[in-house]
């Protein structure tokens, strides 16, 4: 019984962790990319509120997950 709560948490976790990497905007590379990304953030056009709110729930949901895992583990 315990254990299928544990994987169901870990289920919902992992959808976390997914839904939240993807939802994260890409960061830019090279040259080009650093003086684009500060032209837009110059002008306001990114937002970084969310952009830091998925970063922290990304993080929590992988720790969540890895802690769920090693419960799994356990039993």
């Amino acid at each position: 019984m315990m254990k299928t709560v544990i994987i169901a948490l870990q289920v919902l976790a992992s959808i976390g962790v997914i839904a939240t990497v993807l939802l994260q905007s890409g960061k830019s590379a090279g040259l080009s990319g650093s003086i684009a990304g500060g032209a837009e953030t110059l002008l306001g056009g990114k937002k970084k509120g969310l952009d830091e709110l998925l970063s922290k729930l990304s993080t929590i949901s992988a720790i969540a997950f890895m802690l769920l895992t090693l419960l799994i583990s356990l039993f």
